[in-house]
């Protein structure tokens, strides 16, 4: 996908994030006293110092991220046409809705909500992809809003081999006109990991919800390897979609999951990940599919870049998904 002409890109973004009373060491995680040697270790390593722990359903914390981006948007502007909700890693609700509620919670009484799911991390990509769609299919529509909550599954937070996981959600508007521009666009996926990961959720009430990885030798190197050959292929043909050289790239962004994540993906590209991630990181632990919002946005309002600098973001997880977007700023 690219961009058209239209000029269709990001019009607000607002963030919930925990205040630091609501910050805690990685270390005092009722989760993290009852891991064994090998996932403390991990932990330890990962890169993350604290996260948030935000007391408030998915839904709820997202709905709170929409109410505070309508509360800023320009007096008199029109309702969003449709709410794009990202899965959250467990609905609040089953045969409910959990767009729904987020659709009554921040009162958006126009359009039509839907949830977009089954991609983790990756789905924040797909969904400003989708929401670019949607708005090129039908010119009267004028924007779309997208949201997300980051939740911990069940009560552990510390993800062997993956992460540790922080709370926080954020709303955002795709619109005309707006800046940063999605120049380029690319998403694929690999419905062969569909089951590495899972919680049995059936057997057990919440509170014993465990999630659990088929294979930690399989994430960490047939998936790695997976990423590094899509990752190579997607940023080639994102840039070549948009017509921009590597040297055009005055920054690259991804998802925050571990420090050494960024090594590896800095060593595969040949260009350095911007420090704002592993700021985040350490700060915040792993937000799923906030990460990459949080870390543009911040870009962003640093005006570190100026207007025509071009923003690589990478997404992947280990579902596994992949997603490059190139934005204009």
């Amino acid at each position: 996908m690219t961009g058209d002409g239209i000029g269709i890109g990001i019009g607000l973004v607002r963030s919930v994030l925990p205040g630091d009373g609501e910050l805690r060491p990685v270390s005092s995680l009722p989760d993290y006293a009852l891991l064994g040697v090998q996932e403390q270790e991990f932990a330890d390593s990962s890169g993350v110092a604290t996260v948030g722990t935000i007391e408030s359903p998915a839904a709820g914390l997202a709905a709170r991220a929409c109410q505070a981006l309508l509360a800023d948007q320009d007096p008199g502007a029109p309702e969003p046409d449709a709410l794009i909700l990202v899965g959250p890693r467990s609905p609040d609700v089953l045969l409910g809705s959990d767009a729904g509620q987020v659709q009554a919670e921040a009162k958006l009484t126009s359009g039509f909500a839907l949830t977009l799911d089954g991609l983790g991390c990756a789905g924040s990509s797909a969904a400003w992809g989708l929401a670019h769609d949607l708005l090129t299919a039908d010119p009267s529509r004028h924007s779309v809003m997208i949201a997300f909550a980051s939740r911990p599954t069940g009560l552990d937070r510390v993800r062997y081999p993956v992460t540790v996981i922080g709370d926080g959600a954020f709303a955002m508007t795709m619109v005309r006109g707006g800046r940063p521009v999605l120049r380029a666009h690319r998403l694929e996926t690999d419905g062969t990991f569909h089951d590495l990961f899972s919680v049995d959720y059936k057997q057990a009430p919440f509170y014993e919800w465990v999630e659990e990885c088929r294979s930690p030798d399989r994430y960490r190197f047939e998936l790695a390897m997976q990423s590094r050959l899509r990752f190579g292929r997607l940023v080639d043909a994102v840039l070549e979609d948009a017509g921009v050289p590597r040297s055009g790239v005055r920054a690259v962004l991804m998802q925050n999951v571990t420090a050494g994540a960024y090594q590896f993906y800095e060593s595969l590209l040949g260009l350095p990940i911007h420090p704002v991630c592993a700021t985040h990181l350490t700060r915040y632990g792993h937000l799923g599919a906030m990460d990459v919002v949080l870390n543009l946005e911040r870009l962003v309002a640093s005006d570190e870049l100026t207007e025509g600098d071009h923003v690589l973001v990478l997404n992947n997880s280990p579902v596994a998904a992949w997603a490059v977007t190139l934005w204009e700023i």
